[in-house]
């Protein structure tokens, strides 16, 4: 099950009001592609199709930016990603025995999607906040400084 679901129109209309917001340039895919994640959740093929047709780029070329960037979804996530970040920073300081608890607590490994479509469990290289590791982004919520014992309060305030 995935929360993350729109139907055709809805799609050729986000792709299309993104593509115009940036005035279809080349240069501008990235933001495009990040817009139009926010909007529909993830990037479908169809997505990617309407975007590699509206700005005449490979779909190929499209996917493959798409594909690069960890905060740009391809497949549907769940209506709570978790972004774990894995630098080293943040695993001196306790991120590894973190990243296990989390993985624990939500009977999840990274890239998955819980089957309730809750939860989609991520990492990242960084996420900008060093100073405060070990460190995880939930939505766009940041919290720094967190321990294994943490979790449960954390992830409660989206139930």
């Amino acid at each position: 099950m995935t929360v993350n679901t729109k139907d055709s129109k809805d799609v050729v209309k986000t792709v299309d009001l993104a593509i115009d917001e940036f005035h279809a340039k080349k240069e501008e895919l990235i933001p495009i592609l990040m817009k139009i994640n926010q909007e529909l959740g993830y990037l479908s093929t169809e997505a990617l199709e309407q975007i590699s047709e509206r700005m005449h780029i490979p779909q190929s070329q499209v996917y493959s930016v798409a594909s690069f960037y960890r905060l740009i979804y391809t497949k549907p996530t769940g209506r709570h990603v978790i972004k774990f970040c894995e630098s080293a920073p943040c695993h001196i300081v306790g991120g590894r025995e973190v990243w296990n608890a989390i993985q624990k607590e939500l009977k999840l490994k990274s890239g998955e999607t819980s089957a309730d479509g809750k939860w989609t469990l991520t990492t990242t290289s960084c996420l900008g906040v060093c100073a405060v590791g070990p460190v995880m982004m939930v939505d766009e919520d940041i919290y720094g400084n967190i321990t294994p014992d943490q979790l449960s309060k954390i992830l409660g305030k989206y139930e």
